[in-house]
């Protein structure tokens, strides 16, 4: 009795709840993640795509098939309902590799749907009837029902995982491969058979930029940022001409019109005008900088998103995460194999082959087939009177003969036998012979051959495939200097309180909900406080402000007196970056010290005040000026100079001050056509009130400010320097409609800041060459290759008068492909008599 309870209890703890969620789960999420989600390394399919690819091979006669159809053919083998199927060939569709398309199959680039399986057709391309099949090297199975046979992986000999990519979430795992370009695919496949090393990016049909830095070579934790390309049609107007990847322009636009709604960003309206092409038009409202939106575009919006790749593919029925580079290795060793086994029956087929049409030949020739009008006692023996006529020339073929091949010989037609040709028969048995040593050839030069067939591939199917998303390094935006002031403040100074809800009391500034804002008090207390509906600072607020981090120019004079001793000092400090939240005493720390003068001076400036003393005190002179350009600018803690031991009155500016700071040095980033304060780059100078002067490949010049929020495309700019109006600029230019190069020296005579001015001939393919602002610039002018190489040095300002900035200049000499110009510094003593 005891026994059949304890058997009773096993056997519910198999077939109970809990035993039956434990064994279903487990085989639930083996199912998703190795027969749905997650694709093959060895023909980078999921098995509904390989089933759909399979039966399109099944029903291909060269002409396009109903989607349906495809549909209805594919449910044969998967075992899924016929959406699935059509979501998952609308999405072969798409990537326009395997299957050609006809009809309205949508656009990822806007999210359209494709129209209904009904209305649209599809066929295997000549591409994926090249690489992705062949019976005769395909492992099979039965299909779910045991009806069909289907392929347990297709002979892909391409790495169609990395050019298509592929996304899954399974079962407590997911994948996300990057799709990669179709050339560069087969390049680094030719690199990885020669030995060489290679790298591989993303590359996306939709276009846009890519930053790789981060990119982990596709494996977990790697991460890349990918942008839309924005560019400025005029000062008030931007255009999108493409969209990031997995983004579509109707996202896009909803990004942007809810960054607008926040106050992140100030257009007037954004319209989608996408036809052929992405064009997304964003008009910008009054007064809002170009520069500045485009920044905060990539900031706050969909034009730019990060994607984290995570390689996880089916290796030996089990996920598995890998790299980019491991995937791409694995292919190309999986294509040799497969060219190696179509090569290995290939040579078998053709040993057959010679092996058939020598016995052929012997058959006819020696007249062995007389014996078929022999009288033999059955058809057996006939046979045996054929395989014994052909034993003396058994040495001369390559294997026994089977009683198959001689029964082939006989079921040959009477009338074929009397119009044979042995020559014939001779040429085709040296034919395949060729054959035979050519294979063999191929195998012993198997990499060879496997480049040959990559190298084969890229010339037929690589044009129009180029790389469509350009990379480059992104430069990092702050938020907080492109988002726009959308926020008003307000300030109680008495009772100590600063916020966006205090709209009855004191306006202060308008900012972003990103800033941050500075507070002094009375009694010497400082703070850093997040903007925010009601904040207490402290009693008696004498200056408040937007902080700005790590401004070394912004410098506060402060002068105060100390409540235990009663001294008063005075003290320069900057304030670069402090705790947030957090209360700092800017005196000695007595509860009854106050402040007699405090101002911010955004450039250093240091006034004179009048200090006034008490009338009571004891001191001689009651009233003295005190110089702040005489104290150094410390940090905030330190204590200060003395002013005077006596009580003070009252603190009066008398003089304001200058700067007595150094001009803000600048430098361009040619990186990322971006000026900056961290030396990065190119140094341009220092600059108080002095512009800057570009000057573009298309010939045009710009004057502009310091702003540091600017944006340059560095592929464009020539030069950049800071602007002299006394500088001569010496420009050569080339003139496409006389086939001519000019040169001309002008003096820059415009005044309007941020309007590019063309200073060079007007035309078709005119183009800036060298320009200089060198007092006396020496041109290097080189023309030839290899050793008819020459040079011819030119001192231009002896040369070209100075003359007007919108003059066409002087001809310097005629156009050829082969020269190259360059600036020589002007202590250069050599020079050419005479151009070549």
């Amino acid at each position: 009795m005891a026994k059949e309870k304890s058997e009773n209890r096993v056997f519910e703890n198999e077939t109970g709840v809990q035993g039956q969620y434990k064994n279903w789960f487990l085989d639930y999420a083996s199912y998703v993640i190795l027969e749905r989600a997650v694709p093959a390394i060895e023909d980078g399919l999921k098995p509904v795509h390989r089933r759909i690819l399979h039966s399109m091979k099944e029903m291909d006669d060269g002409r396009f098939n109903k989607v349906a159809n495809i549909i209805g053919q594919s449910m044969q083998y998967h075992p899924h309902g016929d959406a699935s199927i059509g979501d998952a060939l609308v999405t072969l569709g798409q990537k326009d590799l395997l299957v050609e398309t006809q009809g309205n199959w949508g656009d990822v680039r806007t999210g359209d749907s494709a129209a209904a399986s009904r209305y649209i057709e599809a066929r295997l391309s000549k591409f994926a009837l090249e690489v992705a099949f062949n019976p005769k090297t395909t492992e099979w199975q039965f299909s779910y029902d045991g009806r069909k046979n289907e392929p347990v992986n297709l002979p892909m000999k391409f790495p169609l995982l990395l050019a298509q990519g592929a996304d899954g979430i399974a079962v407590g795992l997911s994948t996300k491969i990057l799709p990669h370009n179709f050339c560069e695919l087969i390049e680094a496949s030719v690199k990885h058979l020669r030995g060489k090393k290679f790298e591989l990016y993303p590359d996306f049909q939709t276009g846009g930029m890519i930053d790789v830095t981060n990119y982990n070579d596709g494996k977990r934790g790697g991460k890349v940022r990918v942008r839309a390309r924005v560019e400025e049609m005029d000062k008030k107007t931007l255009v999108i001409r493409d969209v990031p990847y997995s983004v579509t322009t109707t996202q896009l636009m909803e990004s942007i019109t809810k960054a607008n709604e926040q106050g992140k960003i100030k257009i007037k309206k954004v319209t989608d005008v996408t036809a052929q092409d992405v064009e997304i038009q964003i008009d910008l409202a009054p007064g809002i900088s170009p520069d500045i939106t485009i920044d905060a575009l990539y900031a706050f919006t969909d034009c730019e998103v990060s994607i984290s790749p995570n390689a996880c593919v089916i290796v030996e029925n089990k996920p598995r995460f890998i790299t980019v580079q491991e995937l791409l290795i694995q292919s190309v060793d999986n294509t040799k194999n497969l060219l190696k086994r179509e090569l290995e029956i290939r040579l078998a087929e053709l040993e057959d082959k010679w092996h058939y049409t020598s016995l052929e030949k012997i058959f006819f020739e020696e007249k062995i087939y007389k014996e078929l009008e022999q009288k033999h006692q059955s058809w057996d023996k006939v046979i045996e009177a054929i395989d014994k006529a052909f034993v003396p020339y058994k040495k001369k073929l390559k294997r026994e003969i089977a009683r198959e091949d001689i029964l082939k010989l006989t079921e040959k037609p009477v009338r074929r036998i009397y119009r044979l040709d042995i020559n014939e028969l001779n040429e085709q048995i040296i034919a395949i012979e060729a054959d035979i040593r050519q294979v063999q050839y191929d195998l012993e030069h198997l990499t060879d051959f496997t480049v040959a067939y990559y190298e084969n591939l890229l010339k037929k199917y690589g044009k129009g495939r180029e790389r469509k998303t350009e990379i480059r390094e992104f430069d990092t935006i702050q938020v907080k200097q492109v988002a726009i002031a959308n926020t008003k403040v307000y300030l109680n100074r008495s009772e100590g309180f600063i916020g966006t809800g205090l709209k009855k009391d004191e306006f202060l500034c308008e900012c972003s909900d990103y800033d941050d804002i500075i507070a002094f008090t009375k009694s010497g207390i400082m703070k850093v406080v997040k903007v925010s509906d009601k904040v207490f600072i402290g009693k008696d607020i004498i200056h408040a402000a937007v902080f700005e981090k790590n401004d070394e120019r912004t410098t506060y004079n402060m002068i105060y007196v100390d409540g235990k001793s009663g001294v008063s000092y005075a003290k320069r400090f900057n304030v670069t970056g402090v705790t947030r939240d957090r209360e700092y005493d800017l005196t000695k720390g007595s509860e009854k010290s106050r402040v007699h003068y405090f101002t911010a001076n955004p450039n250093g400036e240091a006034e004179v005040v009048k200090v006034i003393l008490s009338p009571n005190c004891t001191a001689r002179i009651k009233e003295l000026d005190f110089y702040f350009e005489e104290l150094e600018i410390k940090g905030r803690a330190s204590m200060g100079n003395q002013v005077t031991k006596y009580p003070i009155k009252t603190v009066k500016l008398k003089e304001a001050g200058k700067s007595t700071l150094a001009g803000r040095k600048l430098w361009f980033d040619d990186k990322f056509g971006r000026l900056n304060t961290e030396e990065k780059g190119k140094y341009l100078g220092s600059f108080e009130d002095e512009k800057i002067v570009v000057f573009y490949k298309d010939g045009t010049y710009e004057l502009t400010d310091t702003e540091i929020t600017q944006r340059f495309e560095p592929d464009q700019v020539m030069l950049i320097e800071q602007f002299d109006p006394n500088k001569i600029v010496t420009a050569v230019y080339l003139d496409q409609d006389k086939n001519q190069y000019n040169i001309k020296r002008f003096k820059i005579e415009t005044s309007t800041l941020k309007t590019q001015f063309l200073f060079i001939k007007e035309g078709t393919g005119n183009r800036l060459e060298a320009v200089s602002t060198e007092d006396e610039p020496i041109l290097v002018v080189q023309t030839g290759r290899g050793q008819q190489v020459r040079k011819a040095k030119f001192k231009v300002a002896k040369m070209v008068e100075v003359m007007g900035w919108k003059a066409v200049g002087a001809k310097l000499t005629d156009f050829s492909k082969t020269i190259e110009m360059s600036w020589e510094p002007a202590a250069a003593k050599d020079t050419a008599p005479e151009l070549f």
